[in-house]
């Protein structure tokens, strides 16, 4: 039989790369540029606080300026990720441009004075704003505007975290549960790489976590598996997926609490920062506040000194879970992820000397096991795995990944994820549209058995 080959589609096909590389370079190299500047501000302002303690004390201040500027000009920018996965779905009215430079310099502030936030989902909403400029000089169409808008949480991602594989699944898999478009991929993936290589361009670099776990003794590029070490990493992996359903859920929980009990709005961030500050004080330590890549001290809890067991204590993962679900409840700004990646961490050092494993490995793997339950995006988490910490435990990456995205059921740090598919075959959330529905038709657990 004859090959039968359509010239017409190949030509077609490269010219989809060509065209997409010539919108997205001039974007991701935007978007990775400006993630460079925002990382180096973070940095600046974690150094300043540690310099000078006594800016904790401001963070009350802090709060209520971060609040009123968001409530006389954010808009709809308030709305924050979810508006970013709203405009992906249904391309409407877009992403704001104030909301590039309202996030930016609100998570600066955050940090500067001390409240417990990350840096992700600053990187992905500057991406995203930053795609939305440039929709219209190109004259896209709604599928084409998805398609840009995608590639923005892509190049912010993958540059964020020097992550650009991770980068490009994570933006198409953080739409939906259980679906990924496909269209987009070779955008996101161009998109990823270059917003990466422009931030490093800059001169940014990003923390080295290394897994050595000498005891293992693994000389092969990807190990074999061991189950009795698979079996401790399931284990270790449904308290993951768990611990990211707690995040999300005691977060939007207090989101709704302090609606509810702190009318006025501009009072919020001052209960949360009164909050924080109270906590950190009783427990001795200001190492959950800021960021939590590394310390003050040497010695102090963070996501470095995780790697090595030192400083962790068996509750050091809930009281960073806390802190960071009351600061960003409250109104102030910054990301989730790098406050899972801490809560995962110090939960995967404090259950390995339990299981008997070695705390490097536990802890790297729950430093991607946990983010993979509260955002639903296990094959992200997996690749994140090994551009981190090296393919030599991929089985184990994808093992606690896969693990930790079902037990952490259909919660999410992002409610407008749309369930494509239900986990696990729970068929009481077909035919929901998104984890906020199924969120608000679940009963609240004391009144589960209520008439």
């Amino acid at each position: 039989m004859p090959i039968r080959w359509d010239v017409r589609e190949h030509l077609s096909l490269g010219w989809f790369v060509l065209r997409w590389l010539l919108i997205v370079a001039p974007v991701a190299i935007l978007i990775g540029s400006s993630v460079a500047f925002f990382l180096w501000l973070l940095a600046e302002a974690t150094h300043t606080r540690w310099a000078y303690p006594q800016l904790v004390y401001l963070l009350p201040l802090a709060g209520i300026f971060i609040v009123m500027v968001y409530h006389h000009v954010g808009g709809t920018s308030a709305a924050g990720n979810n508006l970013v996965v709203e405009q992906i779905h249904q391309p409407g009215a877009g992403i704001p441009k104030r909301m590039m430079p309202l996030v930016l310099f609100g998570t600066i502030i955050t940090h500067l004075f001390g409240g417990s936030a990350g840096r992700e989902g600053t990187a992905v909403q500057m991406g995203g704003s930053i795609a939305q400029v440039f929709t219209r000089p190109f004259r896209l169409n709604d599928g084409d505007t998805r398609i840009l808008l995608t590639c923005g949480v892509a190049a912010g991602f993958g540059a964020v975290f020097g992550t650009p594989l991770a980068g490009a699944i994570f933006a198409l898999e953080v739409l939906a549960v259980g679906k990924m478009r496909y269209e987009a991929l070779i955008p996101c993936l161009l998109a990823s790489v270059i917003g990466d290589l422009a931030c490093t361009a800059w001169g940014i670099g990003h923390t080295q976590y290394q897994i050595v776990a000498p005891e293992l003794q693994i000389d092969a590029v990807v190990a074999h598996v061991s189950i009795p070490l698979a079996a401790k990493v399931m284990l270790a992996s449904v308290l993951f997926g768990l611990a990211g359903f707690l995040f999300a859920e005691i977060t939007h929980a207090l989101a709704g609490l302090f609606k509810r009990y702190v009318t006025r709005y501009w009072l919020r961030p001052v209960v949360g920062a009164l909050l924080v500050l109270g906590i950190s004080a009783l427990l001795g330590t200001r190492d959950y506040l800021g960021l939590g890549v590394g310390s003050a001290s040497a010695d102090g809890i963070s996501i470095v000194n995780a790697f090595a067991g030192v400083g962790v204590t068996p509750w050091s993962w809930w009281w960073k879970l806390l802190l960071t679900a009351i600061t960003l409840s409250s109104g102030f700004k910054g990301g989730e992820v790098t406050p899972l990646f801490f809560v995962g961490a110090t939960l995967g050092a404090a259950l390995a000397g339990w299981l008997n494993v070695p705390v490097d490995l536990l802890a790297g793997i729950g430093f991607i096991a946990v983010f993979a339950g509260a955002t639903n995006t296990p094959l992200a988490c997996t690749l994140m795995g090994v551009e981190l910490f090296g393919a030599q435990y991929l089985e184990y990456f994808a093992i606690a990944c896969f693990l930790s995205y079902l037990f952490s059921g259909h919660s999410s740090i992002y409610l407008s994820q749309q369930i494509a598919a239900p986990k696990g075959g729970v068929n009481h959330y077909q035919g929901m549209a998104t984890l906020k529905s199924a969120r608000d038709a679940r009963r609240p657990w004391w009144r589960r058995h209520q008439p």
